[in-house]
């Protein structure tokens, strides 16, 4: 049995560059008397809203660090959130070390990215 830990993630204001990083599991480190492993994060609820008083969009990608390549988009490409609205999404992915949850929005800090999920050990 996993003994992952529940953990709520952010909140972070969604800047206007579509290529920063937002979240990635910690990697292996070197310990003392032992070898860490890397750990992974299994995001199961993402709410993105909008604090403003007009309609703002949002984009997320998965893959390298401040990458957003094509065929990398992974949950609201372009999506539109109406004012002082919020969009949710809920699933299951899996975010390795090597995994970047990269993306931003429209405008500067007019969305809030939140979400919820567990952090294991790989």
């Amino acid at each position: 049995m996993a003994s992952n830990k529940i953990q709520r993630l952010g909140p972070v204001a969604l800047t206007a560059t579509l290529t920063t990083n937002i979240l990635n599991p910690a990697a292996a480190g070197a310990g003392t008397g032992y070898t860490p492993t890397a750990s992974y994060i299994i995001l199961r609820h993402i709410r993105i809203t909008n604090k403003t008083t007009s309609a703002h969009t949002f984009s997320l990608w998965l893959g390298a660090t401040g990458a957003n390549a094509a065929g990398t988009e992974v949950i609201g490409t372009g999506t539109s959130i109406a004012a002082n609205s919020s969009f949710d999404w809920y699933g299951q992915l899996r975010l390795d070390a090597a995994d970047f949850l990269v993306g931003g929005a429209d405008a500067i800090t007019c969305l809030t990215f939140e979400a919820e999920g567990e952090i294991g050990l790989a």
